[in-house]
This record gives C-alpha cells, sequence and structure tokens, in this order.
C-alpha cells in the first residue's frame, strides 16, 4: 500500500508550512513550547496490523520523508516528535507484512488531544477508544 496519497502530501505539507509561517518552528519537550497556538487536526493515522504500533501525522516537512506527530510504539509513552515515512515504509512485519495507513481514519481532535489522552491512557489506541466513547456519551473531554 502506498503510505500518501497526493492529497494526504498535499494536506500534510499544508499544514507544515502553516506552522512555519505561525514562528512556532523547532522541536520542544511540551505542547506549548513546540507548536504554541498551532494545533492541527491529525491528517493521517498508521499503524501496525500485528502490533500495537501507532502514528498520528499532523505535517510532512519539505524534504518529504520527516513527518511530525504523535507516535506510540506500544511501550505505554506515546510522544509528539518526527519520525520518517520511509522507515515506517520500510518496517517488515511477519506474514510478509508492513506498516498500513488507516484509510478509514478521521478525526474531530485537535493534535493536542490526541496527545493528552493517550499518554494517559498509555496508548493512542485506548485514547482513541476513550474519545469515542466520551464522543457517543457526550461527555466532557479532558482538554477539548
Amino acid at each position: 500500500m502506498i503510505l500518501l496519497s497526493p492529497e494526504l502530501r498535499t494536506a500534510l505539507r499544508a499544514n507544515d508550512r502553516r506552522h512555519r509561517a505561525a514562528g512556532d518552528g523547532g522541536q520542544a519537550e511540551s505542547w506549548n513550547e513546540t507548536h504554541g497556538s498551532f494545533d492541527p487536526l491529525p491528517v493521517v493515522k498508521f499503524f501496525n496490523p500485528v502490533g500495537a504500533a501507532t502514528w498520528l501525522a499532523t505535517e510532512l516537512d519539505e524534504d518529504g520523508d520527516t513527518l511530525f506527530g504523535l507516535a506510540d510504539l506500544g511501550f505505554g509513552t506515546p510522544e509528539l516528535g518526527c519520525f520518517s515515512l520511509s522507515e515506517l515504509a520500510g518496517i517488515r512485519l511477519p506474514y510478509r507484512l508492513g506498516i498500513e495507513r488507516d484509510t478509514g481514519f478521521a478525526t474531530t481532535h485537535r493534535i493536542s488531544v490526541w496527545a493528552e489522552w493517550a499518554r494517559r491512557a498509555g496508548s493512542i489506541l485506548w485514547a482513541e477508544t476513550l474519545l469515542r466513547r466520551a464522543a457517543a456519551n457526550e461527555l466532557p473531554s479532558m482538554g477539548g
């Protein structure tokens, strides 16, 4: 599977340009230090079909390979940061599988909300379940 369609690539690049235009560039430990007021929706979700690793990407650097977003390798510590599209595409899993893109992924939650819920829940997958339940029950969400 092609990990990024032209439409997704365009949306990710647009977010990167908006981030740079906002003057909030650079990576840091906290969301506010990293992005200030720039808080986009995740554009794409990648996952390991035989494991717990999950990535939500919001931006694609002009190099066409460096993504920014929320990464969860399945160890209970999801983190905001950069990851490589080519490295994701190069991962070989059992049964001749590779990292896949969730073609049905859509969200109304900003990346900062995903990061907060994933850190509290210990994974992006569990955060996704909790966010879906909160929306279905119209419960107040943590951080919006």
